[in-house]
């Protein structure tokens, strides 16, 4: 589980004081929880995930995390831009003392990046680094998934592909995934929380979570 204790977190903004991220949160995410996280654009969700894979700490509070889990699926948190894709892969798999050649090539069969793959991640697009790290992040085996919008990633093929993807491999594991659409909340979770002027509101009925929000 990810148990967290009074967690706050805020930054100083020059002329402006602190601006408040998280105030005073407790909470307890368990194992096989699909808990989504609605909020409008620029109210800190992606800090929120940040603070949940441990890329960032809090202000003050305390993050435990008693199981495996995810960096957030498709963002570039630890790839180097002057390694190719196949390069990170194996670099990722070394971390995790997995197979890098069987990693190469479950990342290359999920993302599709053909001759992209041994070229270094600085020439991709948005929209191939987000293929190259969904697909780092699917060939790998977590006890909870971080997901920050990253569904809508590529064509309507590829796309389809990644939400069928994520609906076998997340069936028996935790997921938080911050979204400000409530399609993509009504999707995947079963309960839902509102990330509102730092403070972060529980439902445990989805609609009830989904109506309120949108009334904001």
């Amino acid at each position: 589980m990810i148990l967290l204790d009074g967690v706050s977190k805020f930054y100083a903004v020059r002329g402006f004081g602190r601006r408040w991220i998280l105030r005073d949160t407790t909470a307890v995410i368990r194992p096989g929880d699909r808990l989504g996280i609605l909020g409008r654009n620029g109210s800190g969700k992606s800090t929120l995930i940040r603070l949940l894979g441990g890329v960032e700490y809090p202000s003050s509070g305390a993050i435990e995390r008693r199981m495996t889990v995810s960096w957030p699926l498709a963002h570039g948190i630890g790839v180097h831009s002057q390694l190719t894709g196949s390069d990170n892969a194996r670099f990722v798999a070394r971390i995790y003392d997995l197979d890098p050649e069987e990693l190469v090539e479950a990342v290359d069969h999920f993302a599709e990046l053909g001759s992209y793959m041994d070229m270094p991640v600085a020439t991709y697009s948005a929209g191939m680094m987000s293929r190259l790290l969904l697909g780092l992040s699917m060939a790998m085996d977590f006890d909870c998934y971080l997901i920050d919008e990253a569904t809508s990633v590529g064509d309507h093929r590829f796309i389809e592909r990644t939400q069928l993807a994520l609906e076998t491999r997340l069936r028996d594991r935790a997921v938080v995934m911050v979204s400000h659409s409530a399609v993509h909340i009504r999707t995947f979770c079963r309960t839902a929380a509102i990330l509102h002027d730092g403070y972060l509101t529980f439902f445990e009925d989805l609609d009830e979570a989904i109506a309120t929000y949108e009334a904001l």
